[in-house]
């Protein structure tokens, strides 16, 4: 038999009927993934909370930009990756919905697809990896409802001191109690 005549044999497959190939490049765009989205939240992490330190920016026109809002650096970066596409989106859509916290998701969103990159790393299937995070969201929603307390709205005080609160993050801090009687 000639070397011309050897025929090449067919590709490797597991059980779910996908080639080596394709299961190690589905492998390698998960890593990208969690790679371009992380590096999304690292940008924003230290501008978070009250000692948040502030971003100096070079826009593309040239124009340089100072803050430490995590929704403004985020709407601000010329973010082309997909998945880190995602995550401004994601701050983006907290933003409407609530008004604060966009800096806290990204960066919450980027622990939990860091702890995801070191359970692939150890071999741990995708799907296992989903269902036990959505475990996690049920048990910790459990344990947020067992230590809530109704606010009573004729309860000056509580309200006073929830809006006092929730103004601590913001830059008018400083005058929250001007503010929270409002």
């Amino acid at each position: 038999m000639s070397a011309t005549a050897i025929a090449k044999p067919p590709p490797v497959s597991s059980t779910s009927g996908e080639t080596l190939q394709e299961r190690s490049k589905g492998k390698d765009v998960r890593i990208s993934n969690i790679v371009a989205a992380k590096a999304v939240a690292d940008a924003v992490r230290t501008s978070l909370g009250p000692r948040g330190m502030d971003k100096l920016m070079t826009l593309s026109d040239g124009e340089v930009l100072i803050s430490n809002d995590g929704a403004t650096i985020l709407s601000k970066m010329n973010v082309l990756h997909p998945a880190a596409k995602m995550l401004v989106e994601l701050s983006q859509s907290q933003d409407i919905e609530a008004g604060d916290g966009t800096t806290t998701v990204v960066v919450l969103a980027g622990a939990l697809l860091d702890a995801c990159g070191s359970l692939l790393s150890k071999s741990i299937h995708p799907t296992v990896i989903a269902s036990s995070f959505l475990m996690a969201a049920e048990k910790a929603k459990d344990i947020l409802q067992s230590i809530a307390r109704p606010v009573d709205l004729h309860h000056r005080d509580a309200l006073l001191q929830a809006v006092t609160t929730c103004l601590s993050s913001k830059v008018v801090s400083q005058y929250s109690d001007i503010l929270a009687p409002i």
